[in-house]
């Protein structure tokens, strides 16, 4: 358990901070700060796998999972004011498809990594977080947003603004809310995904150097 500390508290870190920073919007709401911080938990499962193999991957995974739990059952106590009516900060419908989007992603990306380990040094984790965050962007925001799915009049009702139609990324035809928020998210996974691989290709160096 003592090796894999550092990647436990690399994870809550990676977790924590997303859940506070995704309180903060930026590009007229299109994105919000946590959009940046989120990715990385890719990075920390990948240089776990890759190290240490594709079990102590999964138990990183799990500590990340129960840490993105607790921040929503503490941000789902946190009542906002709005306009003459609260609402939690966290709502029933995005806590579900945070843990969801999160735990699923993560594990396939562990199964994925792990068939592509043994090829060129990139394949495994580009690959992986490349379809990890795909996974992870159309479960979080169909669980979370999506009329497709409804969870109770008074659960839908606490994201019913993300249904509002806009334009497409801000400029395209008109979309629900929801759709652009996705897309928007889902780029910035992309590009994270190839940024990532610099440190992958440093951190992994230096651990097995270490270990």
């Amino acid at each position: 358990m003592t090796k894999l500390l550092p990647g436990v508290i690399a994870m809550a870190i990676v977790v924590v901070a997303s859940n506070i920073l995704v309180q903060f919007l930026i590009l007229d709401g299109l994105l919000t700060w946590g959009a940046f911080t989120y990715p990385l938990a890719f990075l920390v499962t990948d240089l776990m796998n890759r190290v240490y193999g594709a079990g102590p991957a999964r138990r990183v995974v799990f500590f990340g999972f129960v840490a993105g739990i607790i921040c929503s059952l503490i941000g789902s106590q946190i009542m906002i004011q709005g306009d003459g009516y609260e609402f939690p900060a966290v709502a029933l419908r995005v806590a579900i498809g945070s843990a969801t989007g999160f735990l699923v992603a993560q594990l396939i990306d562990v199964a994925i990594f792990q068939r592509l380990r043994d090829g060129l040094w990139w394949k495994a984790p580009l690959a992986s977080t490349l379809i990890g965050s795909t996974i992870d962007t159309l479960l979080f925001f169909t669980i979370a947003f999506s009329s497709l799915i409804s969870f109770g009049a008074n659960a839908d009702a606490e994201v019913s603004w993300a249904l509002d139609s806009v334009p497409f990324l801000l400029t395209g035809p008109e979309a629900p809310l929801w759709i652009s928020l996705a897309v928007a998210d889902w780029g910035v996974k992309l590009i994270i995904a190839l940024l990532a691989l610099v440190p992958f290709r440093l951190i992994v160096g230096r651990l097995q150097r270490v270990t």
